[in-house]
C-alpha cells in the first residue's frame, strides 16, 4: 500500500478524464441499453442519458479537491493506498448521487420506486463497475505519461569511465563541491536533502551545465536555491536552501553577484 503509484497532478488532464468519462457513459448507455434504459423513448434518452453522462463527469471532478488535499498532505507523493482511497470515494459519492438523481428526476419520489438495496446492488453498482475501469486506466495512463515527461526533463551528472552518475531535475541540485578526484553533489530527493559522491571534475560539470554558477574554484551553486548573502569574518558566503553555506572567492565575487541578481529578479 505504501508503494509509489503513477500520478498526474495536472488539473487539465483530470478535467479531460472527466470529459472522456462523460462521452463513454453516453455512448455505452445509448447503444447497449443496459438495465431499464431500453424502456426510455428516443426523446427521453436524449434528456436523461446526457444527464447521466454529466453526473459521471461531475462525480469525478468533485473528488479532485480531495485528491489535491491528499497529494499535499503526502508532500507531493502518491501511493497505491492513495489511489485506492480516491476510487472508493468516487464509488461512494456515485452511489449517493445516482440514487438521489433517480428519486428526484426519474420517478419524482414515486412510492413505487426501487428499494435502496435493489437499486444499489442491481443497478448502481453494476453501472459504477462499468465506469470504474475507465477511470483507473485513464488515471494510470496519464500518471505514466507524467512520469515519463519528468524523467525526460532530468539532467545527468555523469561519472568518469564506468562510474555511475546521477540523474536529477536541474532544480533539485543545490550545490556541487570539488573533492580531490570526485565531486560532492548536494541535491533534493522529495523534500529530503541528500549527498552523493561522483568521480568527475568540477570543471567538466561547469562546462556542461552553464545554469550552475561558479562561486569558488571548488564550488558550483544553483541560483534557484539562493536564500541570502552572508558575511562572516570579512568573507562573503552564500546561504542556500537547507542551510548550505558556500564560500565566494574574490575571483568570482562580482560575476556571481551580477548573475544571482539577474536570476532572482
Amino acid at each position: 500500500m505504501k508503494r509509489q503509484y503513477p500520478f498526474d497532478p495536472l488539473l487539465k488532464h483530470h478535467l479531460l478524464i472527466g470529459l472522456l468519462l462523460a462521452i463513454w457513459v453516453f455512448v455505452f448507455l445509448y447503444f447497449s441499453e443496459p438495465l431499464d434504459v431500453n424502456e426510455f423513448t428516443a426523446r427521453e434518452k436524449l434528456i436523461y442519458l446526457p444527464a447521466y453522462s454529466l453526473i459521471a463527469a461531475l462525480l469525478y471532478i468533485i473528488n479532485l479537491p480531495f485528491q489535491n488535499w491528499i497529494y499535499k498532505k503526502l508532500k507531493s507523493n502518491w501511493f497505491v493506498f492513495s489511489e485506492l482511497l480516491f476510487n472508493i470515494l468516487f464509488v461512494v459519492i456515485g452511489i449517493v448521487a445516482l440514487r438521489l438523481f433517480y428519486l428526484q428526476f426519474i420517478i419524482d419520489w414515486n412510492p413505487n420506486a426501487y428499494t435502496l438495496t435493489y437499486h444499489v446492488v442491481s443497478i448502481i453498482l453494476p453501472a459504477m463497475l462499468t465506469v470504474l475501469p475507465i477511470v483507473i486506466v485513464a488515471r494510470f495512463a496519464f500518471g505514466k505519461y507524467h512520469e515519463k515527461r519528468l524523467e525526460d526533463q532530468k539532467i545527468e551528472i555523469k561519472g568518469e569511465g564506468n562510474y555511475e552518475g546521477l540523474k536529477v531535475h536541474l532544480n533539485e541540485v543545490i550545490s556541487i563541491k570539488s573533492s580531490d578526484n570526485y565531486i560532492e553533489v548536494y541535491y533534493l530527493s522529495g523534500n529530503e536533502m541528500k549527498k552523493t559522491l561522483i568521480r568527475n571534475k568540477l570543471s567538466a560539470v561547469d562546462d556542461e551545465f552553464p545554469e550552475l554558477l561558479r562561486s569558488h574554484r571548488s564550488f558550483l551553486i544553483n541560483p534557484y536555491h539562493f536564500q541570502q548573502w552572508k558575511t562572516e569574518n570579512g568573507k562573503l558566503t552564500i546561504l542556500l536552501n537547507h542551510n548550505i553555506k558556500v564560500p565566494v572567492s574574490k575571483t568570482y565575487h562580482a560575476t556571481i553577484k551580477a548573475q544571482i541578481n539577474s536570476a532572482t529578479n
